[in-house]
């Protein structure tokens, strides 16, 4: 079922973090913080919506990385149920194609729910001191990659942030499949 998050909640400060990564680390949000900005990614392996986008999320990562913005991904989804979202084939993911950002597992789902993320992929960018400037999609994409030439919504937001520290008042929210919550 296909989840959208509320709108940009402008100011709000990020919740620190320590959780382990695909790569043998934990990194705490401290860690990731960029001189210019920060974006918190929450997807995981087996959205289609995230599948979709991968490339795209994966390009335009190294191209904030490069403006001065830290980025991470986030997985949180109960990997009983949802095998794929295992932290082992977290790590295989981010191997194969090469992930030039940490991806954390967000096992207990204390983060997710500390971020109020709603979907994967849900965006959290914030500015240079922590303060959430974009709440919105990637791009024009659903579950079916948009046009090659789509606008880079993301990207144009966080570069915004990079250079202004705000970022744009009108957002789309991201779309994706609900987070996969553990029974309670």
């Amino acid at each position: 079922m296909a989840v959208t998050p509320p709108v940009c909640d402008f100011g709000w400060k990020a919740p620190g973090f320590t959780l382990p990564g695909t790569d043998g680390k934990d990194y705490s949000f401290e860690d990731i913080r960029g001189p210019k900005g920060t974006l918190v990614m929450f997807i995981c392996n087996h959205c289609p919506y995230v599948r979709s986008i991968l490339d795209r999320i994966l390009r335009d990562a190294a191209g904030l990385q490069a403006a001065g913005i830290g980025v991470v991904a986030i997985s949180a989804n109960d990997a009983t149920e949802y095998p794929q979202d295992s932290f082992e084939n977290m790590a295989k993911l981010a191997q194969e194609k090469g992930f030039t950002f940490p991806y954390l597992h967000d096992e207990s789902q204390e983060v997710a729910k500390a971020y109020g993320a709603a979907c994967t992929p849900d965006f959290f960018g914030f500015d240079a001191e922590d303060g959430l400037q974009y709440r919105g999609r990637l791009d024009a994409s659903t579950k079916q990659a948009g046009p090659a030439d789509a606008r880079r919504e993301l990207f144009e937001g966080m570069m915004m942030v990079a250079e202004t520290g705000v970022g744009p008042k009108d957002q789309i929210p991201s779309m994706g499949c609900s987070i996969k919550w553990k029974a309670a």
